[in-house]
């Protein structure tokens, strides 16, 4: 099928349809449509490879309090204590999510001596605090800073302590007497877990607990856990809700990066004995609260597939097959045993599994020569598949657009463009050693904006972009792997068959919830459609990008918004499309990260994409604009009998840089409406993502 072609629409009714409305009816009477000179013509009776429900996917990386702090629900920072208590506050931390604050940790009260920290006989962990009370003055310890709904909390303390010693645990919002709430907890020598409960009657983000005694002798603390009453088995349920309605259907998780150097043995059994460890990766305290069963058991919240990935980088072959046996194998097994009794019998039943993270990268935790890791892969697939022979794996993919462009790939270069076979080839080398053990090659891709990728240099140069060129430069990138995958079908003519696909597992660009950054993700969905024969999976870095949100409130942002537009409304079968405006050639040699076409339909400056709906009901045409003017274009539609009125929407703002601000009056909205299909022009607005479902007659 001809590869220019249109996209479909998903979308959730947050913005109400008013709103566009007023925008559009706002914009300025000088944006007077053009004379059309766009022509487009759609064949529904010439139909393309299905595109997989797994492109609208996303990607999740366990690192610092990603997750801690968008979708689990614990309110308290270092709870098990990897940090002693002392006066002196956490330096500023090495590495940052975008949106995350540093952590907090516990603070004594009342002379520091009073605190000691017993790493002989600790609860969890290296260490566990032991306060010394003597009086009626309370000493402990408290953490502030804890951000706190107008609701019920509840959680738990692992104390012991001896028989004079009375322990108290408050959870203040406010300065005044009556906005805090105090329990007395008994205390036994022995390790005990009491179960706390608390109505906050006011909302803070500077909340406090304070954990002290009085008495006389000394009480410890081995762990202690704070969450809304409201949580869904450890989750957040506002945002667990909001990724539901996502209604996305593959995450990949727990790494990334971070899956190198994890041990998902600790991340198992009773949560307060499971160990806080140091990231390496993230340079940040992994309390292991969200473990595996638990990310396994939001998936099922969410209804996703989960895509688990691997550790081989730190991690090695015995791990791979220990942990599909966790995961999948009968309660009768060994590890399944261990699942069985953490709690849960029944087998998790994951099949999607990638064996590492960006292996070929320097950067990446127990990073190999290629001719070892191969082996060391092969291990894996092995021990992996011993333990559970019907799981789909994948591996890093390394295509030579990413090995030559990709995340400073030129700091162990030695010529700036990566050559088809070469050692760095890290995709052609797997393919050609490990064919066979593997599924589906993955690969990423995190285009920079304003910027092009000198072949001559090896180095990103600052270039001038047209708005066009912005948008295009995701898709491009995408365009680029496809170009190199036609090279790899040409070396590797088993690949013809079909049967290995290509997970694009992580990709993002600009990094901003404004509407530029929509129009050119669109244009990126189009560019996944027109190779959907072998472009299986997509994974938005980060899936919890598709939300605005602090520790208490939560709401889609505009990415989550577009990406619910397409998913809700765009159909599954492309359908040819052309037309009588080409893209312009490549201003830039073709390689790095200049495809050998410039992506896009022959409608240009206009991208546009068809497809009909999975039951072949209705066909719908996807429209991206970039301009600062409608546009108008005729339209010719053949194999596909249409009613004569269809359903329309429009996605807009008042320019590209309009956003939606999490506490601000939202600025892009989706207006709904109906258009005669029996028109032979159409009219787009500027800077909009437009479909048109034509309903079959």
């Amino acid at each position: 099928m001809d590869d220019k072609n249109g996209l479909l629409f998903s979308r959730r009714g947050a913005i109400e349809s008013s709103l566009a409305l007023g925008l559009l009816s706002a914009m300025p009477s000088a944006f007077a449509a053009e004379t059309s000179s766009i022509r487009a013509a759609i064949n529904a009776g010439k139909t393309g490879h299905p595109i997989s429900d797994y492109i609208y996917g996303g990607f999740l990386e366990h690192g610092g309090n990603l997750i801690n702090y968008s979708l689990w629900s614990e309110v308290l920072d270092d709870r098990k204590f990897f940090h002693p208590v002392d006066k002196t506050p956490l330096p500023k931390p090495e590495r940052l999510f975008p949106g995350m604050t540093p952590d907090y940790k516990w603070m004594a009260l009342g002379p520091v001596s009073s605190v000691t920290m017993d790493t002989e006989h600790p609860y969890v962990g290296d260490q566990s605090p032991v306060v010394h009370v003597s009086g009626s003055h309370p000493l402990g310890m408290y953490q502030d800073g804890r951000p706190l709904a107008k609701k019920s909390y509840t959680g738990r303390i692992v104390v012991a302590g001896d028989p004079g010693v009375t322990v108290s645990v408050t959870l203040i919002w406010g300065k005044g007497p009556d906005e805090r709430e105090s329990h007395v907890v008994p205390v036994a020598a022995e390790w005990k877990t009491v179960p706390l409960h608390f109505d906050c009657r006011g909302a803070t983000k500077n909340g406090r607990m304070e954990i002290t005694g009085r008495g006389k002798g000394t009480f410890k603390v081995g762990a202690v856990s704070l969450m809304p009453a409201d949580n869904v088995k450890g989750f957040r349920a506002d945002t667990i809700a909001l990724m539901k309605e996502m209604d996305f259907k593959m995450l990949r998780l727990p790494g990334g990066n971070f899956i190198s150097a994890y041990d998902w043995k600790n991340t198992i059994g009773d949560p307060d004995k499971r160990p806080p460890i140091y990231d390496p990766v993230w340079k940040a305290v992994q309390p292991n609260d969200a473990g595996l069963d638990e990310l396994l058991e939001m998936c099922r919240l969410m209804n996703v597939e989960p895509y688990w990935c691997i550790n081989t980088g730190f991690g090695e072959p015995r791990s791979g097959g220990e942990i599909v046996e966790y995961v999948n194998g009968a309660a009768t097994t060994f590890w399944g045993a261990k699942r069985a009794a953490n709690g849960h019998p029944e087998p998790w039943h994951v099949k999607y599994w990638d064996v590492g993270n960006e292996m070929y990268g320097h950067w990446q935790w127990g990073h190999m020569a290629p001719s070892q890791y191969h082996d060391k892969h092969k291990m894996f697939a092995k021990a992996m598949r011993k333990a559970d022979p019907s799981i789909y794996l994948t591996v890093p993919g390394g295509f030579v657009d990413e090995m030559t462009t990709g995340q400073g790939m030129m700091a162990d270069s030695g010529s700036p463009l990566v050559a088809f076979g070469s050692d760095r080839d890290w995709a052609g080398g797997m393919l050609k050693d490990c064919y066979g053990t593997f599924d589906a090659l993955d690969t990423h891709a995190y285009p920079a904006e304003g910027m092009h990728f000198n072949l001559k240099t090896g180095k990103n140069e600052p270039v001038k972009q047209t708005m066009v060129e912005f948008a295009q430069a995701a898709a491009n990138r995408v365009a680029t792997m496809a170009d190199c995958w036609e090279e790899y079908k040409k070396r590797f003519p088993q690949l013809n068959d079909g049967k290995v696909k290509v997970f694009f597992d992580e990709y993002a660009y600009h990094f901003k919830q404004d509407l530029k950054g929509m129009l050119a993700l669109a244009r990126c969905f189009h560019e996944f459609f027109r190779h959907s024969d072998f472009i299986d999976m997509a994974g938005y870095t980060m899936a919890t990008g598709w939300m605005n949100y602090d520790r208490t409130h939560s709401a889609f942002s505009t990415v989550g918004m577009l990406f619910k537009f397409y998913n809700q409304h765009f159909g599954k079968i492309p359908v040819d499309l052309t037309g009588n405006s080409p893209v312009p050639p490549p201003k830039y040699p073709v390689g790095g990260d200049q495809p050998k076409h410039n992506t896009g339909s022959s409608t240009y400056p206009l991208d546009m994409f068809a497809a009909l709906t999975a039951d072949r009901k209705a066909l719908v045409l996807a429209v991206v604009s970039v301009e600062d003017k409608p546009k108008t274009f005729d339209l010719a539609l053949g194999g596909f009998k249409a009613a004569g009125t269809g359903k329309c929407w429009k996605l807009t703002g008042p320019g590209p840089d309009a956003t939606n601000p999490f506490d601000g009056t939202p600025q892009i909205g989706i207006t709904e409406g109906t258009f005669d299909t029996t028109a032979k022009q159409l009219t787009v607005a500027p800077y909009s993502i437009e479909f048109y479902r034509f309903e079959a007659a």
